[in-house]
């Protein structure tokens, strides 16, 4: 099963109350929904409140909206990725509101939510998304030791299944299982920072 299969499967199974479901989705889009928030927020203030913050606060939302049926267009994961751009990007855009304010010291919101949520949900990102987000990949991708577990995130982001990138590798399943941990730490320990 390819993780598309994956994430519709658990789209259908959070729609119809499998909280197991949601847990798999959430673990499947926070780091993503991180990385979105702290691309929108830029180098804004982050007193109360940070982008994985925002995050939380995001799916949060949307797991509430799925158990209330406001999702009538919810059918796969492009859907459900649209649907989260959008509630994050609201997310982030109130909080940068909220810290902006004048009795906080802080400067006026350049851009609107509109053009915001225009540039994050036409079908291709935009020049400075897609170049924010290849810099960032190229940035972590960096933080790992050595080149094989290099190799397994471009595999695994290419859509390989562990048994197919270790073969592809010339290791074993279990192998990639580990390195797979190993890289999951190190990205993590510096996402803490």
């Amino acid at each position: 099963m390819s993780l598309e299969d994956s994430v519709t499967n658990w789209l259908q199974a959070f729609q119809g109350g499998d909280r197991q479901a949601a847990r798999e989705l959430w673990k499947r889009y926070f780091n993503p929904m991180v990385g979105l928030a702290r691309l929108k927020l830029g180098t804004s203030p982050r007193r109360a409140a940070d982008e994985e913050d925002v995050a939380l606060s995001a799916f949060d939302s949307f797991c509430q909206g799925v158990e209330q049926g406001h999702f009538s267009r919810l059918q796969d994961r492009d859907d459900l990725w649209r649907i989260l751009v959008v509630i994050t990007v609201r997310k982030a855009v109130n909080l940068i509101h909220h810290e902006g304010r004048q009795k906080r010291g802080g400067d006026q919101v350049s851009e609107t939510d509109d053009e915001v949520l225009q540039g994050l949900l036409s079908r291709e990102p935009s020049p400075a998304i897609a170049a924010a987000m290849n810099e960032e990949c190229l940035r972590l991708l960096d933080l790992l030791s050595d080149e094989p577990l290099r190799k397994l995130v471009l595999l695994k982001l290419e859509g390989h299944t562990n048994t197919e990138s270790a073969a592809l590798l010339g290791r074993t399943r279990v192998t990639v299982q580990r390195m797979l941990k190993l890289i999951q730490q190190t990205w993590q320990l510096e996402l803490a920072r």
